[in-house]
């Protein structure tokens, strides 16, 4: 039962948690919005082929995976507020310059500023929740920002769909960006770190700092520093491989599910979209009760906290692993059930993977920590899956050895999240 003074904090770092929750769900929002648009409409009314939609379909990944670093240390130099309110206004504007775009150019140009942008989110989110929240009651807080990502992939299209239906695709994108600098201008009224926000009482500051919060100010060397610094530890390898084994998978999903169970379930390519928000739906509430509310109360009813993320982490990679019941069955609930398994441990692994950079990165560290694990993630899983998933399957004419692949790369994971990443604790300030 929870200690009858912790009852009594006030709760305004939850209010926080929402926040940061509240912005990765309108950045999904806009980066998936442009993929509702029929690629025929795009390509009549600016006048571009499919060579050039093949371009503006990767324009956003590009400068999203490979600005991860980068951001992460302007983190770690400027600050989460500074970072986050700029992050909020570019996305804005990119959906606004989508919206309103007349040219193939000028829609290019919108997506590469929101992958610009939206390099912000994680990194900051992760950074802000370490200094708003003790260490047990990282994981809920951390779930809370985490699964509003898989949330988006069941409502986003919903919604957007919805709005471009009744008044057509770049209404669909204003929708977006009316949302996006609504957001910003929330964030920007509410947040501050917790040493700056007058709001926070003197109780609740002492329950988060005392909690092992993450301390707040610049670490004492200069980024590029800490950089190579972090690149020298075992710890931040262990991290970035473990996690880009979980992007590996969860790309994977994102880009070849609805064509999985449109192929091996012999169904239309709307109804397998149908069946795909399941697993996301369920991937969403695994994401919070699991790798959120449980890991807080294992720890906080005196768990050991190394142990307990650890277990979570791996039995969600192995659960990951259920997707192979998907391949032995031609009935649609049946593999409905074993993704949404999968996919369901997937996600509240990583919703423990991204408390990690503010539980092991020094100070004035942690936005560099989770740029360095994201860029992983992100390159090589993002890169790597949809194109090798791709090869694989026109090769051999099935998905069980891209998923085989993906099961190897997953236990790979495992093995640097249990060995390599080691203990869970802060890795010393560089001198």
């Amino acid at each position: 039962m929870m200690d009858a003074r912790l009852e009594r904090i006030p709760q305004r770092r939850w209010m926080m948690a929402l926040l940061f929750g509240a912005g990765t769900l309108v950045n999904n929002f806009d980066r998936l919005s442009l993929s509702v648009v029929p690629a025929a409409t795009l390509q009549r009314e600016l006048h571009f082929g499919p060579e050039q939609y093949g371009l503006l379909s990767g324009a956003f990944f590009l400068t999203y995976a490979w600005l991860q670093i980068p951001f992460g240390m302007i983190l770690d130099r400027f600050g989460v507020g500074v970072v986050g309110r700029l992050g909020a206004l570019m996305c804005g504007v990119a959906s606004a310059i989508t919206a309103l775009a007349g040219s193939f150019a000028t829609l290019l140009a919108g997506r590469c500023l929101l992958g610009i942008a939206g390099a912000a989110v994680f990194p900051v989110s992760s950074k802000g929740t370490g200094y708003w929240f003790p260490r047990r009651e990282r994981a809920l807080a951390t779930s809370i920002f985490d699964s509003a990502a898989k949330l988006s992939r069941v409502l986003g299209a919903l919604v957007v769909t919805l709005v471009m239906v009744r008044w057509g695709w770049r209404w669909g994108m204003g929708f977006t960006a009316i949302l996006t600098f609504a957001y910003a201008l929330l964030f920007f009224a509410v947040y501050r770190d917790p040493s700056a926000d007058a709001k926070l009482s003197h109780q609740e500051r002492m329950h988060i700092v005392y909690g092992g919060a993450t301390p707040e100010g610049r670490a004492p060397v200069d980024t590029t520093e800490m950089l190579l610094y972090l690149l020298g530890k075992a710890k931040v390898w262990g991290l970035s491989i473990g996690f880009a084994a979980y992007g590996y998978s969860f790309y994977l999903y994102l880009t070849w599910l609805p064509a999985f169970i449109a192929s091996k379930l012999h169904v239309d390519i709307m109804k397998s979209v149908q069946y795909s928000t399941i697993p996301w739906g369920i991937g969403t509430v695994t994401d919070l009760m699991v790798g959120g509310w449980l890991v807080d109360y294992l720890i906080s009813t005196g768990g050991d906290e190394t142990k307990v993320r650890k277990t979570i982490l791996v039995i969600g990679m192995l659960l990951g692993l259920a997707v192979f019941g998907a391949t032995q069955t031609t009935d649609p609930m049946w593999a409905v059930l074993w993704i949404s398994i999968s996919l369901g441990g997937l996600s509240f692994a990583a919703s423990v993977g991204w408390s990690l950079p503010s539980l092991i990165g020094p100070k004035g560290g942690v936005g560099t920590v989770g740029g360095i694990m994201n860029w992983a993630n992100n390159v090589i899983g993002g890169s790597l899956a949809p194109a090798i998933t791709g090869l694989l399957v026109a090769r051999t004419h099935s998905f069980n050895l891209a998923f085989a692949v993906a099961g190897v790369i997953l236990l790979v994971g495992i093995f640097c999240f249990l060995v390599v990443l080691g203990k869970i604790e802060p890795i010393p300030d560089p001198a």
